[in-house]
C-alpha cells in the first residue's frame, strides 16, 4: 500500500516540479521583456513631454515677441499718420498762402519734431524747413522749394509706412502659421502622451502580475521539492523497514517449518 502511495505521490510531485520549472523558465524572460518595454515607454513619454513643453514655450516666446512687435508697429504707425497729417496741412497752408496761421497749430509742432529728428534729411533742406517753421510771418520765402521738400518727405514717409504695414502683415501671418503648427504639434503630442501613459500603466500591471506569478511559482516549486525530498526519504525508510520485516517473517516461517518437521 505504501509503495503505491510513494509511487503515485512521487510521480505527481515530480510532474509538478517539472511544470513549475518550465513555467519559471517562461516567466523570467517575460518579466525581463515587459520591464524593458515599460522602461522604453517611460523614456518615450519623457521625450514627448519635453517636446510638448518646448512647443508651448515656443508659442509663449513667439506670442511675447509678437506683442512687442505689435506695440512697436502701432507706435510707429501712429507717429507716421500724425506726421503725414502735419505734412498735408503744411503743404496745403503753403500752397494757399496761409503759412503764418499754420505755424501756430499743433501740426506745425509735430512737423518741427519730424524735421529735427529726420536723419535722412539733407542738412540744407533741414535748415530751410526749420527756418520756415521758426517764422511767424504769413510770407514764406522760397515757398515752392519748401513745398517740394515737404512733398518729398511725404512720399518717402508714405512709402516707409507702406513697407512697415507690409512687414507687420507678414509678421502676423508668420506668427499665426507658427502658432497654428505648434498648437497642432501640442495636440498630437498630448494624444501620444495619453496613449503612452495608458500603455505604461498596462505594462506596470502586467509586471506586477508576472512578479506575483513568479513568486507564487517559486514558492510552489520550493515546497514541492522539499515535499518530494521528504517523500523519497520516508518512502526509502519505509521500504527498508518493510524489507526487513519481510526478511524476518521469512526467517520465522522457515524456523517454524523446521520445527514442524522435527515434531
Amino acid at each position: 500500500k505504501f509503495e503505491c502511495y510513494c509511487k503515485t505521490s512521487g510521480s505527481d510531485l515530480a510532474a509538478s516540479v517539472e511544470s513549475a520549472e518550465a513555467k519559471l523558465a517562461e516567466l523570467a524572460p517575460a518579466l525581463e521583456g515587459t520591464t524593458s518595454k515599460k522602461a522604453k515607454t517611460e523614456e518615450e513619454l519623457s521625450a514627448s513631454n519635453k517636446e510638448r513643453e518646448a512647443c508651448k514655450t515656443a508659442v509663449a516666446e513667439a506670442t511675447a515677441l509678437r506683442e512687442k512687435e505689435k506695440a512697436a508697429f502701432d507706435a510707429l504707425l501712429g507717429d507716421s499718420k500724425a506726421n503725414l497729417v502735419a505734412l498735408d496741412k503744411a503743404i496745403a497752408a503753403l500752397e494757399g498762402g496761409m503759412s503764418g496761421s499754420f505755424l501756430q497749430t499743433t501740426a506745425a509742432s509735430t512737423l518741427r519734431r519730424l524735421v529735427a529728428g529726420n536723419k535722412d534729411l539733407d542738412d540744407d533742406d533741414r535748415q530751410t524747413l526749420l527756418s520756415f517753421l521758426s517764422s511767424d510771418s504769413e510770407y514764406a520765402p522760397a515757398s515752392g522749394e519748401i513745398v517740394g521738400i515737404l512733398k518729398t518727405i511725404k512720399d518717402e514717409m508714405f512709402a516707409s509706412q507702406k513697407d512697415a504695414i507690409a512687414t507687420e502683415e507678414a509678421a502676423v501671418k508668420s506668427f499665426e502659421e507658427l502658432t497654428a503648427a505648434k498648437k497642432k504639434e501640442v495636440a498630437a503630442l498630448s494624444k501620444a502622451i495619453e496613449a503612452k501613459l495608458e500603455r505604461s500603466g498596462a505594462l506596470g500591471l502586467e509586471i506586477a502580475t508576472l512578479k506575483n506569478d513568479l513568486g507564487d511559482t517559486s514558492d510552489t516549486l520550493e515546497d514541492d521539492k522539499k515535499f518530494l525530498a521528504d517523500l523519497e526519504k520516508n518512502c526509502a525508510t519505509k521500504k527498508a523497514t518493510h524489507e526487513e520485516e519481510v526478511k524476518t517473517r521469512g526467517e520465522e516461517l522457515v524456523a517454524l517449518a523446521d520445527t514442524i518437521k522435527v515434531l
